[in-house]
C-alpha cells in the first residue's frame, strides 16, 4: 500500500497554510480508467501554446454535488479530508482557442496513477489530464512524458499556500475579489489578476485558475478566460 502522510502545516501558520490533506492513503486496488479520447464536441486541436493555466478544485464543494457521492476515495475517505485538490496544468492558445488531445495515447501505468492519486484524487481525471492536456506539452521541442508533466504540475501545487480556508468559509458570503486578494496575500509574487475563480451557480466556490506566461511564472490572466468578476458573491463551503 503506497502511503502518504502531509504534515498539517495549518497549524503552525495560520496565514498561510501548506497542506491540503493530513493523511493519503493510496489503496491497493485502483480503479483502472477508461480511454479519454477526443470526441466531436472536444476535437483534437494542435495549436501554438502561448501560455499555461493551474487549476485546483475545492473538495469540499466537489463532494457536495452528485458527482461526489460516487467518488468514495475523495469524498468518503475518513483518513482523509481534502481541501484544494490538484485539476491539472493546461497549456493555453494565442486566442480564446487551446491545445487538446494533441497526440494518442494509452491508459496511463498504476504507478504513475498511484504518485498522483493524494493531489488529484481521481485515476479518471489523472488519465483524462494527460490525454486531453498533457499530450499538447513538450520541452526543448520534444513531447514531454505522463512523469515528466505530472511531475510539473505536482511540483507547481506543491508550492502553493493557501489562506485560512475556514476562517474564509465562516464569514459567510464575500466577493470574489476579497477572496483572490486573499489568496494572492499567502503567496509571494502572486497578484488577484492573476487568478480566475469560479463558482456554482449559486455562488459557492468551485475552482482557482492559477494564469502563468510560457515559463510558468505567474502572469496576468486574459480578458476572455471567464471565472467571476470580482464584485461578485462569493461563498465557501466549510471543509
Amino acid at each position: 500500500m503506497f502511503r502518504i502522510i502531509v504534515a498539517a502545516a495549518a497549524m503552525l501558520t495560520p496565514v498561510a497554510a501548506v497542506a491540503q490533506v493530513e493523511q493519503c492513503n493510496v489503496p491497493s486496488t485502483i480503479p483502472r480508467p477508461r480511454p479519454d479520447l477526443p470526441s466531436d464536441s472536444q476535437p483534437k486541436r494542435v495549436l501554438p501554446i502561448d501560455g499555461y493555466t493551474l487549476a485546483i478544485t475545492w473538495s469540499p464543494q466537489y463532494c457536495d454535488g452528485k458527482s461526489g457521492e460516487r467518488d468514495a476515495f475523495q469524498c468518503g475517505n475518513r483518513n482523509a479530508r481534502f481541501g484544494f485538490t490538484l485539476h491539472g496544468l493546461w497549456p493555453d492558445g494565442v486566442g480564446k482557442d487551446w491545445p487538446q488531445y494533441c497526440r494518442a495515447t494509452s491508459i496511463l501505468p498504476r504507478a504513475t496513477i498511484a504518485r498522483n492519486l493524494c493531489v488529484t484524487p481521481s485515476a479518471q481525471l489523472i488519465q483524462h489530464e494527460w490525454a486531453k492536456h498533457g499530450t499538447c506539452m513538450r520541452a526543448n521541442g520534444q513531447p514531454i512524458s505522463p512523469n515528466a508533466y505530472f511531475n510539473r504540475s505536482r511540483a507547481m501545487y506543491g508550492k502553493l499556500r493557501f489562506p485560512d480556508m475556514a476562517e474564509l468559509a465562516q464569514r459567510g458570503t464575500m466577493t470574489a475579489g476579497a477572496f483572490a486578494s486573499a489568496f494572492a496575500a499567502a503567496n509571494k509574487g502572486l497578484r488577484a489578476d492573476m487568478m480566475r475563480v469560479t463558482a456554482t451557480r449559486e455562488g459557492w466556490l468551485d475552482e482557482v485558475w492559477l494564469c502563468l506566461d510560457r515559463r510558468f511564472r505567474n502572469a496576468r490572466c486574459p480578458t476572455h478566460q471567464g471565472g467571476l468578476k470580482p464584485a461578485d458573491s462569493l461563498r465557501i463551503r466549510p471543509q
